[in-house]
């Protein structure tokens, strides 16, 4: 058994995620420990609550962290929002499509789904006759599935959903701060997210915003733990999950402060200067950098004469994925990526495993130095393992995007996030 200290090796995570973290958030996250009840620790969480606010695009009060992944949030989301025996829809494209449905059967739902083949993306249309046609009281929808690389639109479902009295779920984890998201304006009811993607920091912390709508279905189950029993009364069923649910996290992250669990400090440093750094450079900002790096990105694997995997006017701006050429293999590409440059690209899941990469352009990756290092590596492991790649045609392709008019020709302005000093990989 080793017994040195951990010493991970050099990598530039070009992958669907997790990306490499801002250094400024790994900084942040190494500030010392305070006690969860001190005045100090409670002005950061009531600063968090503030700083996810601007970030979701929201004046919800409910707004905060669940201590876990990004599914913690969403699985909190679903199980205290669905009572067993409820009706919920799940409009699937994509693998995180089938985790909601999974999520929502385990919490006891009547679960209907509709599906799309994936590379495409639901219009409000089907959403809406899918509504009439199951009557659910809870629509759960992905935003960014990365396992397809596909951005659903949500700007009309809020309204449908609120038309028919549906409560309106949606998982942002891969998308948000890299794409145009706003919570009150889309009429959106619950949304979580992660870190580890375009918000430019680690797993292991789950932003979550709840309307008043949900807060209120939320509280009609609300029971207070018996050890810590406040007098309250319980109502109506009982969240099945005790570390999820989400009206004893209000309860802590609210005035009265009652005791759930042990506050995860230093993720909630990381949380808290993602939060920051996005909105000292601009959420419109954000998504501006991410959108022209998406473009560069999609410009150089296609001059590298790579096909580009579903519907791309729906794409992500954040990642991409591609056909994988005849005659290559894969994985054993990937392996090179990481191997001889200490880039990770990813693969994709069920039906595009091994059919297709996933590259990102995300968070603190989003710069043009990471673009074009990836561009011109995969170029020489293209080219190594016999397929056709015009020398220079991804990096050449890239640099039109950054040189164009469109542009301005000056892509330092938004080439990488503010402030931030590059490291080499």
């Amino acid at each position: 058994m080793s017994s040195r200290q951990i010493n991970p090796p050099p990598r530039l995570l070009m992958g669907p995620g997790p990306i490499n973290a801002d250094p400024r958030v790994l900084r942040a996250m190494s500030a010392q420990l305070v006690g969860q009840y001190d005045p100090a620790m409670t002005g950061y969480m009531n600063e968090v609550m503030e700083l996810y606010r601007g970030v979701f695009k929201t004046s919800n009060e409910a707004t905060f962290l669940v201590d876990g992944t990004s599914r913690a949030g969403i699985e909190a989301a679903l199980i205290s929002l669905i009572e067993p025996g409820s009706k919920v829809l799940v409009p699937i494209f994509g693998r995180f499509g089938h985790l909601l449905k999974e999520i929502a059967v385990r919490a006891g739902a009547d679960v209907a789904v509709r599906e799309k083949t994936w590379g495409q993306v639901f219009t409000p249309e089907e959403i809406e006759q899918a509504i009439l046609e199951e009557r659910p009281t809870l629509l759960a929808l992905v935003q960014g599935d990365t396992s397809t690389t596909m951005n659903q639109p949500l700007a009309d479902i809020g309204e449908i959903c609120q038309r028919h009295d549906v409560l309106f779920y949606t998982d942002v984890t891969a998308s948000l701060a890299g794409n145009e998201f706003s919570a009150d304006a889309w009429k959106i009811d619950a949304v979580t997210a992660g870190l580890q993607k375009c918000l430019g920091g680690p797993s292991g912390s789950a932003p979550i915003t709840l309307s008043e709508r949900a807060v209120e279905v939320i509280r009609s189950r609300r029971h207070v733990e018996e050890g810590i029993a406040d007098g309250t009364a319980g109502r109506g069923t009982r969240i099945a999950s005790n570390y999820f649910d989400l009206a004893m996290i209000m309860d802590y992250w609210g005035p009265q402060r009652l005791n759930h669990h042990t506050e995860a400090t230093s993720m909630l440093y990381g949380a808290r200067e993602c939060a920051r750094l996005l909105l000292d450079e601009g959420v419109e900002a954000a998504v501006a950098r991410h959108d022209l790096h998406g473009r560069a990105m999609l410009a150089g694997v296609q001059g590298l004469g790579l096909q580009v995997f579903g519907d791309i006017a729906h794409k992500m701006n954040n990642v991409v994925a591609v056909e994988i050429p005849a005659g290559i293999d894969g994985d054993a590409a990937r392996t090179a990526m990481l191997q001889d440059y200490g880039i990770e690209i990813g693969t994709s899941f069920g039906p595009l495993h091994g059919k297709v990469w996933r590259i990102g352009t995300m968070g603190y990756n989003a710069r043009k130095d990471a673009v074009m290092l990836t561009l011109a590596a995969l170029e020489q492991v293209l080219r190594a393992g016999g397929a056709e790649a015009r020398p220079g045609g991804g990096t050449g392709a890239a640099a039109e995007i950054y040189q164009s008019p469109q542009n301005g020709g000056q892509p330092e302005e938004h080439d990488q996030p503010a402030h931030s000093q590059v490291v080499s990989p």
